[in-house]
C-alpha cells in the first residue's frame, strides 16, 4: 500500500515565462524509456514479483524503498512540465480568437489537444509510455543488474535534457533528479557487489560526470541527500540498510537509511486555463464548500 502525502520533494520556482518546447524535452525523463515512469514500475513490478524474500530480505527491502520514492519523481516531473505550460495560450472563453495559437508552433501539439497544457504519459517526442519497458525476469541479479543499467542511461538523458533547457524550473528539477538518481545508481551497485563480490562502484558515475558540474544539484548534495535513503514507510522495509551502508564512491561520506519520508514541500496551485476549458468547473460556488466545511468543522 501507499501512503501518499500532497506534498512534493523539492520547492519548484514558478517559471517567469511559460516554455512549451522546454516542457516537451522534460517531457522524456516522465516517459520516456528511461524517465521516471520506467523506474517506478520497474522496481514496483520487481518487488510485487519477488520471490525468496525470507532468504533475500534485505535485496526485496531496498527495491522496494526506491520504488517509493520513484511515484515522488513522476510528479515532480509532472509538476514542472505543468508550470512550463502554464500561461503558454491565451486565455478566455471566446473560441473564435484562436486562443490557442501559439500550440501550431509548439514541439508538442499534444500538450494542447490531448491535455489541458499539462503533462501526458508520453516522452519528448510524444510516443506514449508503454509497459514494454518494464522488465522483471525473476532473477534477482539479472534485476539488480538491469535497474543499474537503466538508472545509468536515466541519469545520462538528465544530464541532456538540463544542457537543452535554461528555465529555473525544470533545472532544479534535473539537479534534484541528478542526486537522487545517482543515490539509486549507487544502490543498485552496493546491492550488485553484496551479491556477487563484484566492486561495481569503480565504474561510478556513469556518465562520468560529477554532479559537482551542475549548480542547481549542489544544494542537494550539501543537504547530504546523495548519502540518504529514504524507506517510504516508518515499520517496514528494515533491513535496507543491510545493503545502503558504508562510504558512498564520490565523497566517501558515510550514508545512511532514514525510516520514513523527507518532509516534502507544498505542490504548486496550477491556474487555470479556461480556453482550454481546464478545468472546466466555473459553476461551481466556493460557498458551498464553505458551508459545507463550516458543519462539518473542517478547516479551509
Amino acid at each position: 500500500m501507499i501512503l501518499k502525502m500532497d506534498r512534493l520533494p523539492i520547492e519548484l520556482p514558478t517559471p517567469k515565462n511559460p516554455s512549451p518546447n522546454s516542457a516537451a524535452a522534460v517531457q522524456e525523463l516522465l516517459g520516456g524509456k528511461f524517465g521516471e515512469m520506467s523506474t517506478l514500475m520497474n522496481y514496483t513490478f520487481q518487488s510485487f514479483n519477488f520471490r525468496g524474500r525470507k532468504k533475500l530480505r534485505p535485496f526485496y527491502d531496498l527495491i522496494c524503498s526506491i520504488a517509493g520514492e520513484e511515484y515522488g519523481h513522476i510528479e515532480v516531473v509532472s509538476y514542472t512540465t505543468n508550470l512550463l505550460l502554464t500561461g503558454a495560450s491565451k486565455r478566455g472563453f471566446d473560441p473564435t480568437t484562436r486562443p490557442l495559437a501559439n500550440g501550431v508552433d509548439a514541439r508538442n501539439t499534444h500538450h494542447f489537444i490531448a491535455s489541458g497544457q499539462s503533462s501526458l504519459a508520453m516522452d519528448s517526442m510524444g510516443h506514449y509510455w508503454t509497459g514494454d519497458n518494464v522488465f522483471s525476469s525473476g532473477n534477482l541479479k539479472l534485476d539488480l543488474l538491469h535497474n543499474f543499467f537503466l538508472e545509468c542511461g536515466a541519469r545520462a538523458n538528465k544530464m541532456r535534457v538540463y544542457e537543452m533547457v535554461d528555465d529555473p524550473t525544470a533545472r532544479t528539477m534535473v539537479g534534484y533528479l541528478l542526486v537522487r538518481g545517482g543515490l539509486h545508481v549507487v544502490a543498485y551497485a552496493k546491492a550488485l557487489e553484496k551479491l556477487t563480490g563484484v566492486a561495481v562502484t569503480k565504474l561510478l558515475p556513469i556518465p562520468d560526470l560529477s554532479n559537482d558540474a551542475f549548480p542547481e544539484a549542489r544544494k542537494f548534495m550539501e543537504n547530504k541527500l546523495h548519502l540518504k535513503l529514504y524507506t517510504f514507510s516508518q515499520d517496514d522495509y528494515q533491513q535496507a540498510g543491510l545493503i545502503w551502508n558504508g562510504p558512498h564512491p564520490d565523497d566517501g561520506q558515510e550514508v545512511e537509511v532514514v525510516f520514513g519520508s523527507p518532509e516534502g514541500f507544498p505542490a504548486p496551485d496550477l491556474d487555470e486555463e479556461p480556453q482550454l476549458n481546464a478545468p472546466g468547473a466555473d459553476d461551481i460556488d466556493p460557498q458551498m464548500f464553505a458551508d459545507i466545511a463550516k458543519k462539518l468543522g473542517i478547516k479551509l
